[in-house]
């Protein structure tokens, strides 16, 4: 599979766009020979959508797909989306024994929760995590719809592919690849490599098979969706579905002392961008004082009152912490996170979502603030280099995005270019970390109130 380098045309008409788009990926589905479609989805661009839309189909045309996804979390969301979206169809949750259904799905009527596929036997769809999937020994099944398929390591989906003759794969390459806690040099570069996504080694070993991409974000904001599309997705581009002025943020209360804060959440919520810099100074991950800074900017938002207007909401709401999340790096920046949270002293800071970005992946909030993974180091490791992981932090937002770290990281770059190893038989990850971040830092220093 060669990558296409050129760059792509301008979207005129979103929504014409998004639609021609999921007109062609049914009709492969309907007609195509192939064993597999497969659907690059760039941020917030309706994955779970084409989801339940493609599952409706398969059963409206005679089939009893499965659905296959990551976590138990995706699997809960789209169980919820199929039940809204198909009330008449029963819909089925393999599940280990230890599970709990949430509060929002014990109401579902047409839903059954089981154990084997047997206590499933009337439904005509049918939805697990892909290690559950994974346990399943004697059933096959025509189709089957494999979400967020790039988090997916290769040796799983060698595991479940005799469950189904056909696959449909969406997701996301732009972001986190498969997480392994092993080393996996041995692999690098052999055709079977287990620590791959499952999409790039399927492709590898099937020739033709066609490949499909959302034109269109419908979670990004238009100021904030064509830096995102040129750091993270160069090649392939997208757009964003709303239009300049779409949406807006304003502060209900005027600025009382609030200093540097106030200044940064002004730039974010006029332009959708702000970058938070404190001074230069090598520190540990755990750094304090840019966690609490982190801290301190979510709770000022909540204390000074943030009312958006979007297509969703025409007259306007009121956010709430629900409506916040900071991201960060590390599972320990997070916990030292809640714990600035809960010492800024508003009552609502609590609730502020505070997560690593492997756990943030597939989430939406209006507001997003993040901790730079290079922020304050002395060296740019291929961890907090990855483009991926900046990808998924800075791409969560339909309102705005605060990036808060210290001065310096241009320097870091610029002094420790990428000393990854070559690998025969590899080729290239475009967009590169390094590469990346320096387009993502050109951008965030447009936005970058004067202190």
């Amino acid at each position: 599979m060669t990558t296409d380098t050129t760059a792509p045309e301008p979207i005129t008409d979103p929504i014409a766009a998004a639609n021609a788009t999921t007109t062609r990926i049914l009709d492969d589905l309907a007609h195509t020979t192939q064993r597999a479609v497969v659907v690059d989805s760039p941020p917030g661009a309706g994955k779970s959508t084409l989801v339940v839309r493609a599952a409706r189909e398969l059963v409206t045309g005679g089939e009893r797909p499965i659905i296959v996804a990551q976590t138990n979390n995706q699997v809960d969301d789209l169980i919820q989306r199929l039940a809204e979206a198909n009330p008449d169809f029963p819909l089925g949750r393999l599940s280990s024994s230890s599970y709990i259904a949430p509060p929002a799905l014990n109401s579902l009527t047409n839903l059954t929760v089981g154990r084997t596929l047997n206590d499933l036997s009337g439904c005509r769809i049918i939805v697990g995590t892909a290690a559950k999937w994974a346990t399943v020994r004697d059933a096959t099944f025509r189709w089957a719809i494999l979400d967020e398929s790039y988090q997916m390591r290769s040796d799983m989906l060698l595991r479940i592919v005799e469950r189904f003759e056909r696959g449909l794969f969406v997701g996301d390459p732009g972001q986190l690849d498969p997480f392994t806690v092993v080393g996996a040099e041995r692999w690098i570069g052999l055709p079977y490599n287990p620590t791959l996504n499952g999409v790039t080694v399927m492709l590898e070993h099937n020739p033709g098979i066609p490949v499909h991409r959302l034109p269109v974000s419908w979670r990004l904001p238009a100021p904030t969706a064509p830096a995102i599309a040129q750091a993270f997705y160069p090649f392939t581009g997208f757009t964003a579905g709303t239009g300049e002025g779409a949406r807006t943020l304003e502060l209900t209360t005027a600025s009382l002392g609030g200093g540097h804060l106030d200044e940064t959440i002004a730039t974010a919520f006029t332009t959708g961008w702000a970058l938070h810099e404190l001074p230069r100074r090598h520190v540990p991950r755990t750094d304090t004082e840019t966690l609490q800074t982190a801290a301190d900017l979510a709770a000022r938002i909540l204390a000074r009152g943030a009312f958006a207007t979007c297509e969703r909401y025409s007259d306007g709401r009121h956010l709430g912490a629900d409506d916040i999340a900071i991201g960060v790096a590390h599972r320990d920046q997070a916990d030292l996170v809640r714990q600035a949270l809960a010492r800024t002293g508003h009552p609502d800071a609590r609730r502020v979502s505070v997560d690593t970005a492997n756990r943030l992946q597939g989430r939406e909030f209006e507001i997003v603030i993040v901790v730079h993974p290079l922020s304050g180091r002395r060296d740019a490791t291929a961890f907090h280099l990855e483009a991926g992981r900046l990808c998924v932090l800075t791409s969560r937002h339909r309102q705005a995005c605060i990036v808060v770290t210290r001065e310096g990281i241009a320097d870091l770059l610029d002094s420790h270019p990428s000393t990854d190893p070559v690998h025969l038989s590899v080729p290239a990850k475009f967009p590169d970390g390094w590469e990346a971040n320096q387009v993502m830092l050109a951008k965030l220093a447009q936005h970058r109130p004067k202190f």
